[in-house]
């Protein structure tokens, strides 16, 4: 292992991955480090939009993340509570692409790594890192092989440290302080078999305190991805299958979409405490990208999206910047700032069943309105005759 390195990236997920590979072929020396062995699970909606595979094949991976199964969908039906549905077919995202794709996590993430590892990227998985510092600024890593309590660690340095460790922030939590209390709700997920679901769709379900969706992923499995409220998850002592028969089939089309459902896996489970912006520059020479500097809503389909755009947007700004924080800043904030906003405003309505009832039908009624409201969860909002119908 190299001493010094222009970036060293922590976390490879398609955050840390796709900024390593992008900065990889520009000819920086680039260290990704992962605290756990690939693949692995993750919990994640596993619903990879059209814009991502904009971003795969800028990647040389696109023909990879086919190869590993995964499942083309061509539109997405939200539920009210009662069972309404509107659909949005995957061509609306306003992508080249016309399809998404439904891929787990173990596949993407594995796939691009080792894309990473080709371009010449230096990656050590099962290592743990803690940021080196001179007080004012980020100087480097302490790398540990996990699971080694007498193993010496080694110090690395790096003119840039990105924290790419998802909504976990390993590099930056203990920076900034925190503006978030005790979790309210608590993301789940599984794979599994028995899913009534036409081939080629997701559907997103809407429950009081929550919601939930699924969608086929690779080996004829459905992932199932849920949130519920933190309440209901401590009243049903944590048992994740209790809480998914409460919550997400008290829905009438999830009632009948799971009535044969099996669990395949075991479930994950996650605590969500933020959403919305985090602190993109907590330290001098640190970047956080991804989940680590925004945790967007699930049910918008573009959190590996946001991944993607935040990774290609950093590597923008190491390669063109003279003041990279600066300029990730000001660009992040006019690419990213408004998308939150609005994913916030959806959030609060989808978690209370007449505002979502409402809702559904209004989409239902106003082309125009769905149109705006689907683009207004991407970079720009278009108008309408300029999204696809």
């Amino acid at each position: 292992m190299n001493s010094t390195y222009d970036i060293a990236i922590v976390g490879a997920g398609p955050a840390g991955s796709s900024l390593a590979i992008r900065l990889a072929q520009a000819g920086k020396r680039v260290l990704l480090v992962e605290k756990d062995k690939f693949p692995r699970q993750k919990l994640c909606g596993e619903f990879i939009s059209p814009e991502c595979l904009s971003h795969f094949a800028e990647l040389g991976v696109i023909a990879q993340m086919s190869d590993g199964g995964g499942v083309e969908l061509t539109e997405t039906v939200f539920y009210s509570r009662s069972g309404r549905g509107v659909v949005v077919p995957s061509s609306m995202f306003g992508s080249l692409h016309r399809h998404a794709l439904g891929l787990s996590r173990a596949e993407m993430d594995l796939r691009l790594m080792q894309r990473a590892a080709g371009t010449g990227v230096e990656v050590r998985e099962r290592t743990l890192a803690s940021l080196v510092t001179n007080g004012a600024r980020a100087t480097g890593l302490l790398l540990k092989e996990a699971g080694q309590t007498s193993s010496t660690p080694a110090e690395i340095g790096a003119a840039l440290v990105v924290d790419a460790s998802g909504r976990g922030r390993a590099m930056s939590r203990n920076l900034v302080a925190s503006s978030f209390g005790k979790a309210k709700l608590v993301a789940f997920k599984t794979h599994a078999t028995g899913v009534d679901l036409p081939t080629g769709r997701c559907e997103i379900f809407s429950y009081r305190g929550g919601y939930g969706g699924t969608n086929r992923v690779e080996g004829g499995f459905h992932n199932l991805c849920f949130i519920a409220s933190a309440a209901d998850v401590r009243r049903l002592g944590s048992n994740a299958e209790s809480v998914f028969r409460e919550t997400v089939c008290s829905n009438e089309r999830a009632k009948r979409v799971f009535r044969d459902v099996r669990f395949e896996n075991e479930w994950l489970a996650v605590p969500i405490d933020r959403f919305g912006r985090g602190e993109l520059v907590p330290l001098p020479g640190l970047l956080a990208i991804g989940d680590a500097a925004s945790f967007i809503d699930p049910f918008t389909g573009s959190g590996m999206l946001l991944a993607l755009e935040s990774a290609r947007l950093a590597a923008e700004c190491v390669l063109e910047a003279g003041d990279v924080a600066l300029e990730y800043q000001k660009r992040y904030s006019a690419i990213f700032d408004r998308r939150l906003k609005v994913c916030s405003w959806i959030r609060r309505v989808s978690l209370v069943p007449f505002m979502t009832e409402a809702t559904v039908l209004a989409l239902n009624l106003s082309t125009g309105f769905r149109n705006r409201l689907v683009a207004a969860t991407r970079q720009t909002v278009a108008e309408p005759d300029e999204v696809i119908r």
